[in-house]
């Protein structure tokens, strides 16, 4: 599926809508709604001289029905930003804000429970959330049908493929109603090609919500192909240091030309970025 028919998305939330569309890259961050922000916000682990500065005044909007990629090397703070918008941790300065909205989290490892069918293992998000019982089935069913696995709600995870554990964990995820869905190397662990269908499925799935969705990867046409925006950051202390707008009036398969060469402009930047950093 192409994202070339992206809309601008409602001005505000539009709870249980059934269509959804992110807005053109190119657009203010003023012009619509602000779903996640971060101003000034720093994370330092321990104390002392053997602290480590993870994050240094990070500063980031992210706009209701945006899809923002977040990209740099290893250990450049990407997941303790995230862990930071969901509430697992705090910052250490600065503040982040998600207005109140519902915030579900994503990881690289589907994290299932392997003793639980995949229907049981959505089930978990919807009886945490207290849906009486009479609509769990049916919402579970719902939901595994939105990910394209209906039929395999009583598999248990080992009889599942990799792409199909990330189908069980994203409608897991869904389940919880969340307006952000934070989501951490999701499809790093897959073949490239499990990984490119997984890309169209998670086009199809934003297609149906409005959904914030914040992105981290280290695959840079991969952030070139999902993102609205893609967000460079500096090697430690996590810095933002340069913002690439994704247009919307192409086709984005990840092999295109222009994604190509986009993509080709952001690795050259963080390799000068890493450069720096061994310099």
């Amino acid at each position: 599926m192409s994202l070339s028919n992206r809309q601008a998305a409602p001005p505000g939330p539009v709870p249980g809508a059934s269509a959804f569309s992110r807005d053109p890259a190119g657009q203010p961050a003023g012009d619509r709604r602000v779903a996640v922000r971060l101003t000034g916000v720093s994370k330092r682990y321990g104390a002392g001289p053997r602290s480590v500065l993870a994050l240094d005044t990070v500063s980031l909007t992210v706009g209701q029905g945006e899809f923002v990629c977040l990209i740099g090397a290893s250990g450049c703070g990407k997941s303790t930003l995230l862990s930071l918008v969901a509430g697992l941790d705090s910052p250490t300065a600065g503040d982040v804000d998600v207005a109140g909205r519902r915030v579900a989290m994503m990881f690289q490892e589907p994290g299932l429970l392997p003793w639980l069918t995949a229907a049981a293992n959505v089930e978990l998000a919807l009886r945490a959330r207290r849906v009486p019982k009479a609509q769990r089935r049916h919402r579970t069913d719902e939901l595994l049908t939105m990910v394209r696995l209906e039929g395999f709600g009583g598999k248990r995870p080992h009889e599942l493929s990799g792409g199909m554990r990330q189908r069980v964990a994203l409608a897991r995820a869904l389940a919880q109603d969340a307006d952000v869905l934070l989501m951490d190397e999701p499809f790093g662990a897959l073949d490239a090609m499990t990984r490119d269908l997984l890309h169209d499925e998670l086009d199809r799935i934003c297609a149906r919500q409005t959904l914030t969705v914040l992105f981290v990867t280290h695959n840079v046409r991969e952030a070139v192909r999902l993102g609205n925006r893609v967000i460079v950051l500096s090697s430690r202390p996590g810095r933002v240091i340069e913002e690439y707008p994704v247009p919307d009036d192409w086709p984005r398969e990840i092999n295109s030309a222009r994604s190509a060469q986009l993509a080709a402009t952001i690795t050259e930047r963080l390799r000068e970025e890493m450069r720096r950093h061994g310099n």
